[in-house]
């Protein structure tokens, strides 16, 4: 049998403690999880409203190409698709939200210059380029905001399992063991009182 179950006074004051600070951790984890679930809304918002804007210039960047592929030839676009350099300037970073990790990506936009020669192209493989690389940009804020949604929902589902033991297990176990050993308490002092007064009416007589 565990000591701390003992009905003492001492016990007694332990299972108050532990129960507030229960309570209190309880507390904490509602609001952590009210906030993570709030942040996570709003990422979804986010991605939903990137991914529409990625469909529309996604639409444009074709159509430009298409254009482009017309007025100056699918040979001569793909020898100038060949001359882009490989994508180097997206960096990562993290940044916490409650605990969670979640990544901040920076992206270099000035590293966007043309690699081929104004006067050998058409104005419609320049705007072919500038919504590629807007759908490039969009792409990268949309990996960003669907891991950061990721991550905070695997945190929510972590600190619903915290809470809803603290809730179901570990705050009615020390509501009970309060309950049961304050009772303990009373009953030996009713007991003690009891015996004082057979003392005290066998001392008169």
């Amino acid at each position: 049998m565990d000591p701390n179950t003992f009905p003492t006074k001492g016990n007694l004051i332990l299972a108050k403690n532990s129960l507030a600070l229960s309570r209190q951790g309880y507390e904490l984890m509602d609001k952590k999880r009210n906030i993570l679930i709030r942040e996570m809304m709003e990422m979804i918002d986010q991605a939903k409203d990137i991914q529409t804007q990625i469909d529309q210039t996604f639409k444009a960047a074709y159509a430009a190409l298409q254009k482009a592929n017309m007025e100056i030839g699918i040979a001569f676009v793909q020898q100038i698709a060949y001359t882009v350099p490989v994508e180097d300037s997206i960096r990562i970073k993290t940044r916490s939200v409650m605990g969670t990790e979640i990544p901040l990506v920076e992206y270099d936009k000035t590293s966007n210059v043309p690699t081929y020669a104004y006067y050998s192209t058409k104005m419609s493989l320049d705007e072919a380029k500038a919504a590629f690389e807007k759908v490039k940009e969009l792409s990268v804020r949309l990996s960003m905001v669907e891991n950061s949604a990721i991550r905070l929902a695997a945190n929510i589902k972590k600190t619903q399992k915290r809470a809803n033991a603290l809730k179901n297990i570990t705050i009615p176990k020390y509501e009970t063991l309060t309950k049961d050993i304050q009772n303990a308490l009373e009953e030996k002092e009713r007991e003690e009182f009891t015996r004082l007064k057979v003392i005290k009416r066998m001392k008169m007589k």
